[in-house]
């Protein structure tokens, strides 16, 4: 398991149009840190957001996509992305997107 502070675990949230339909069902999606697990990504959300209680969290891992310039060859970089359920509360840097 990672040594992680919460603060490096969220590193962004992820602003498409199925998150946002997701947010009427209390659900907010972020792109975490690839080492952080379920357990830390939970309790980050519950530091980073005040009045905020965590149901659930779901996690999908994605690679790096392959690429190619000339004959170098490189991936991008690879990814982890979080789905997470409140119990109460809400997250206010989704207020008003």
């Amino acid at each position: 398991m990672a040594d992680l502070k919460y603060y490096d675990v969220i590193l962004k949230p992820v602003i498409t149009e199925k998150s946002m339909n997701l947010q009427a069902e209390n659900t907010y999606t972020f792109l975490v840190n690839p080492q952080a697990t379920k357990t830390q990504i939970k309790t980050a959300v519950e530091k980073m957001f005040d009045g905020v209680k965590v149901a659930s969290v779901n996690t999908m891992n994605y690679k790096g996509k392959p690429k190619r310039r000339g004959l170098t060859v490189g991936a991008t970089a690879k990814r982890k992305k979080a789905v997470v359920k409140l119990a109460e509360g809400s997250i206010e840097i989704f207020e008003g997107l």
